[in-house]
C-alpha cells in the first residue's frame, strides 16, 4: 500500500468459495496473511489492509499506510440500537417468525435474538413483508 506521492503497488486477489490467493508486486503472500480489507472509495486509489497469520516472516519490506488506534467499543452503537427499536414492532415480527414454535425452552428469547441480529445486520425483510 502507499501513500499519495507514492507508486501503489500491484495487487492480484483471487477467491474462490473458501480459497483465496493474495499476490503483491508479483510475490505471494497467501500463505502469510489471516485475513485482507479491501476499501476502494471513488476517485482515489483502493487501500488494503492486510492481518498477517503466525506463519508470516518476521519481516516486510516496502510501503505501507500505518494506522495505529484501539479497537471501537460496540457497546455505545449497540445502545443506540436497542434505544431505537420500537418494542411493539419488535413482539409483532418476532410473533410472525416461521422459527418461533420449535418448542424448545427459551424459544421466544431465541428469535428475538435473532430478530434483533438481522435488523442489527440490516435484514428488514420480514418486517417489510409485514408491514
Amino acid at each position: 500500500m502507499s501513500t499519495d506521492t507514492q507508486v501503489p503497488s500491484r495487487v492480484r486477489i483471487t477467491a474462490s468459495g473458501l480459497d483465496s490467493s493474495l499476490t503483491i508486486d508479483g510475490h505471494d503472500v497467501s500463505d502469510q496473511v489471516r485475513s485482507y480489507t479491501l476499501h476502494h472509495q471513488a476517485g482515489q486509489v483502493p487501500q488494503l489492509a492486510l492481518l498477517l497469520g503466525p506463519s508470516a516472516a518476521d519481516h516486510w519490506e516496502g510501503v505501507a499506510k500505518v494506522v495505529v488506534g484501539v479497537p471501537p467499543d460496540p457497546g455505545p452503537a449497540a445502545a443506540s440500537f436497542l434505544e431505537a427499536i420500537d418494542a411493539g414492532e419488535l413482539e409483532r415480527t418476532v410473533l410472525n417468525r416461521h422459527d418461533l414454535m420449535d418448542g424448545q425452552p427459551g424459544e421466544y428469547t431465541r428469535a428475538v435474538l435473532a430478530q434483533l441480529t438481522e435488523w442489527a445486520a440490516g435484514r428488514w425483510g420480514l418486517l417489510e413483508e409485514i408491514a
